[in-house]
This record gives structure tokens, C-alpha cells and sequence, in this order.
């Protein structure tokens, strides 16, 4: 996959992510529980696709899309690292 483009997916992760985290913690996942679910299976599926190819990178999307906050830390400090 082109580096730009895993970049953005990663980055769109996230964000899912975070939304999900988000409504968690004010309570209001229930109401979206279903559509999160659909959207955690699609997700699955892309990851297991990503997978065969690329297997680091399908667990670096996995951990974006159930661990978002860690996921950024480590490209945050990968971006410091790469600046200095």
C-alpha cells in the first residue's frame, strides 16, 4: 500500500475510533450499537484483505480502530522522532 494513502486510512481509523470511544463515555453507544457493529465488521473484513499483504500494518488499523488514543501517541512520537 502507498505510505499516503496507509497514512490517511490510519488517520480515518482513528476517528472512528475516537467517536466510538466518545460515545462510550457519555453513554450514548447504545443508541449507535448497531450501526458500530456493522461498521466493526466491515472493518474486520478490511483488515483481514489488508492482512494477506501486509500484516504489521492490518495490526496497526486494528489497534487505530479499538485503541485510537494509542495508536496516535505512537504516530505522534514516531512524527517527533522522524522531525528531529
Amino acid at each position: 500500500m502507498e505510505p499516503d494513502l496507509a497514512v490517511l486510512l490510519t488517520e480515518l481509523v482513528e476517528k472512528i475510533g475516537l467517536l466510538r470511544r466518545d460515545l462510550k463515555q457519555k453513554g450514548d453507544l447504545e443508541k449507535y450499537e448497531a450501526r458500530f457493529a456493522r461498521i466493526e465488521r466491515k472493518f474486520s473484513a478490511l483488515a483481514e484483505k489488508i492482512a494477506e499483504t501486509d500484516p504489521e500494518y492490518a495490526k496497526a488499523l486494528r489497534t487505530a480502530f479499538r485503541m485510537p488514543v494509542r495508536s496516535l501517541a505512537f504516530r505522534n512520537a514516531d512524527h517527533l522522532k522522524n522531525n528531529q
